[in-house]
Parts: structure tokens; C-alpha cells; sequence
């Protein structure tokens, strides 16, 4: 069968069921990582790979919805709509004031299926400063990025991680 012979609703299963493969690959990668070489190893090593990803990601949804640069906290929350793991994750956006969004995990598959496993949480702080940061920057250069919490750290129970961004005006 051809892409073109799917129903809208095969597509968007397809959709689904694609960022879930690549999930899966993402988290086999990390597994086989940690287990030859420790987490903090894995941990440096997935920061690098996100560092690469993440600007990649960004420059393609940015293509695909032809955003310009620059186009501040609106075309991040556009965006942020359009990564891979927003269709397999419960995430919302929270305006702040008319200069800064907060971006929560409500859901996230990975830190799940380490419930299911009775893993402690993954420590994804370090992993998320690079990735988020980076697909932020991406998009515009002025959005500054903090985290609010990400495990490690202590969090909510309907949210596993929160991210202010913010938009410097200040910045050339």
C-alpha cells in the first residue's frame, strides 16, 4: 500500500507510530550507552547528539511551516507543536505575560515506561538544558531558556519537567 492510498486517519496513526519508533531507537541507543559504559557517560553522550538533533529539528518544522528567524515566542509555540515527541506526549504551553511561555511535560512516554519497569526516574535535566535551549535559540536567537524543574529535581505529579522561555529584547 502507498502513502497516497492511506485514509487521513491511517496517516495520522502512521504519524503516531513513527515518533514512537523513533522513541524506541532513541531510548535502545541510551540503554546500550548506560549499560557499557555507566549513565553519566551515556548521559555526556546523549547531550551531544541532542545538541545536533535538536537545531536540526528545529530548521526543518521551521521549514515546513516557512517560519522566519526570529519570529519570537509565537513561532516557538508553534513549533513546539511539530516536534516528534509532541504527538506521543501530553505537553501544554502556558503564557506567563506577553515576554515569556512555560512549556510542561504533563506526560512523557520515557519517564512512563520507567514506572512500568519500577525504574527510578531517567535524569533527564542535563539532556534537556541542550535540547530545549538549543531548539529555542533555533528558532529565535533572543529566547533565553530556563528550567523549572526536570528530574532529577522534584516535580509536580501532573508534570514531569517545565521550561520558561523567554524573549530578550535586548539581544542582537
Amino acid at each position: 500500500m502507498q502513502l497516497t492510498e492511506l485514509s487521513r486517519g491511517q496517516l495520522e496513526n502512521l504519524l503516531v507510530d513513527f515518533a514512537k519508533r523513533w522513541l524506541a531507537h532513541d531510548g535502545l541507543w541510551f540503554q546500550q550507552v548506560e549499560q557499557n559504559h555507566g549513565m553519566e557517560e551515556a548521559i555526556r553522550l546523549d547531550a551531544g547528539s541532542w545538541e545536533q538533533f535538536t537545531i536540526i529539528e528545529a530548521k526543518r518544522i521551521m521549514a515546513f511551516l516557512e517560519m522566519e528567524p526570529d519570529g519570537g515566542l509565537e513561532n516557538l509555540k508553534k513549533a513546539l507543536h511539530y516536534r516528534m515527541y509532541s504527538f506521543i506526549n501530553k505537553q501544554e504551553i502556558i503564557e506567563k505575560d506577553s515576554n515569556t511561555i512555560i512549556f510542561r511535560m504533563n506526560e512523557c512516554r520515557v519517564q512512563a515506561a520507567r514506572q512500568r519497569k519500577q525504574l527510578p526516574e531517567f535524569p533527564c535535566r542535563p539532556v534537556g538544558l541542550v535540547e530545549y535551549s538549543g531548539f529555542a535559540r533555533t528558532i529565535d536567537s533572543r529566547i533565553e531558556t530556563k528550567c523549572l524543574y526536570c528530574p532529577p529535581d522534584n516535580h509536580p505529579k501532573d508534570s514531569f519537567c517545565a521550561w520558561e522561555f523567554s524573549l530578550n529584547h535586548n539581544k542582537d
